[in-house]
């Protein structure tokens, strides 16, 4: 986790003094204001992968003298058949088609397909075919 608290660190602290030379140089508050705010969120996301990276053990990420191999292993369970992700990402789409056009009727239509599809992709392997038995 220290490796990424550093590269949001970094980010926020170049967001940060590009706010400073950019609101000096330009005058425009607006492009400040978003500077400023770009610098804090990624501030704080930097801020909570260093608390977190001080109460847990260092991973091999974290070390330089770790070995490539103590990295192996399984990171996790991702489905190979799986059209959730696809259908997700429509629905997400239409979400935002429906909300730079602000067409409301639209905005409730992708809302339900949305619900629908992250349900879908939630539950996937607990009813239907694919269910654990």
């Amino acid at each position: 986790m220290k490796v990424e608290a550093l590269i949001f660190n970094v980010i926020a602290l170049a967001c940060v003094i590009a706010a400073v030379v950019y609101g000096f140089w330009a005058q425009e508050p607006i492009g400040t204001t978003a500077l400023v705010l770009s610098g804090g969120l990624t501030g704080l996301i930097g801020g909570f992968f260093w608390f977190v990276s001080r109460r847990i053990d260092a991973r091999p990420e974290d070390r330089k003298d770790a070995d490539i191999a103590e990295g192996a292993g399984e990171l996790g369970f991702f489905s190979p058949g799986s059209y959730w992700p696809f259908a997700l990402a429509l629905s997400a789409g239409l979400m935002g088609i429906a909300l730079a056009f602000f067409y409301t009727w639209l905005i409730l239509i992708a809302g339900v397909a949305l619900l629908v599809t992250i349900g879908g992709l939630l539950f996937e392997y607990y009813v239907g075919q694919n269910a654990a038995h």
